[in-house]
């Protein structure tokens, strides 16, 4: 078991709710992005003296049994202001050409403020003719799938799917391990440079999914389990998250692949450590892991389909 340091990051569209929620601490800056669990060279994960990244590589099956890359990035995301309307390419698309993975992505809703939302994909199929036209004027937003949110609410964004966090949405991700986005609308926002944020929008349309937006993330109801609940939050190609409602001892064992374990809330040990709200950990696979206490917890382990 390794407990991991977080990476910070404070873009512009960012606040400072994570410091109430985990007590990150950014030296009075905003925090938009809190990365937990990341081998990226963006922005990679402290364990010990080292990283992440440096333990994965001396111990490569700790990541599954065949030493596989480590497939996913988990993020905390502060949005006070609405983040830029994006999209996120293939694998194909992002190996030929940015030499980095492409970007499926789960957003778990930690709160949201009265009215907030997300948009995912479009309302209806469109044309890129009519969405090019949308983002010249500056009313793409009128062509997207906008969906209000609550706490406990989870999403499968697949990648080509067009997408923007609203603000007043605190949110963990769990994503592929990649960095890539194409930025397609971003309300005429200047960086620290006083320049207008650079959009990608001829990359974009090459990956975009123009069809109606389809929800996928087939999350599951709670079941119960020894020391709690425990329920699916999305399956797909590369990842499989769960969220835990810690309620005694639960215990499991890293059968195939790796776990990473986010605690969202609440408090307890881990193998014998004590964990709060925000603490993150990485178990090897082939370990075996045991939780007591009350919380709520994600789990998320590798899918085959994920394997480089």
């Amino acid at each position: 078991m390794l407990k991991l340091t977080p990476v910070l990051k404070d873009y512009l569209w960012g606040g400072y709710k994570l410091k109430g929620f985990f007590g990150r601490d950014n030296g009075g800056r905003k925090i938009s992005e809190s990365w937990e669990v990341s081998v990226h060279p963006d922005g990679l994960s402290g364990c010990g003296e080292g990283t992440l990244a440096d333990y994965i590589a001396q111990n490569p099956k700790s990541v599954d049994e065949a030493g596989s890359a480590f497939p996913v990035l988990v993020k905390f995301i502060d949005a006070a202001q609405n983040l830029s309307v994006q999209v996120h390419p293939d694998d194909e698309y992002a190996r030929r050409v940015e030499g980095d993975s492409g970007k499926t992505e789960m957003w778990y809703i930690l709160q949201a403020d009265e009215g907030a939302g997300i948009y995912c994909g479009f309302a209806r199929d469109t044309a890129k003719e009519e969405f090019l036209e949308k983002v010249k004027d500056g009313t793409v937003e009128e062509l997207l799938n906008f969906i209000p949110v609550k706490s406990g609410d989870a999403y499968l964004i697949k990648a080509g799917t067009v997408h923007a966090i609203g603000a007043g949405c605190v949110i963990c991700e769990v994503q592929q391990s990649s960095n890539v986005t194409y930025r397609v609308y971003d309300y005429n926002r200047r960086g620290a440079d006083g320049k207008l944020r650079p959009l990608h929008v001829e990359k974009a349309v090459e990956v975009i999914n123009f069809r109606a937006f389809k929800d996928e993330t087939g999350s599951g109801r709670f079941e119960k389990t020894e020391g709690g609940e425990i329920r699916l939050l999305t399956k797909c190609k590369y990842f499989r998250c769960r969220e835990l409602a810690l309620k005694g001892i639960f215990s499991e064992r890293c059968e195939s692949s790796f776990t990473a374990l986010n605690v969202l809330s609440g408090e307890g040990t881990l193998d014998g450590e004590k964990f709060t709200a925000g603490n993150s950990f990485f178990i090897p696979c082939g370990e075996t892991y045991t939780l007591k206490g009350n919380a709520k917890i994600i789990l998320t382990n590798e899918n085959e389909g994920s394997r480089v």
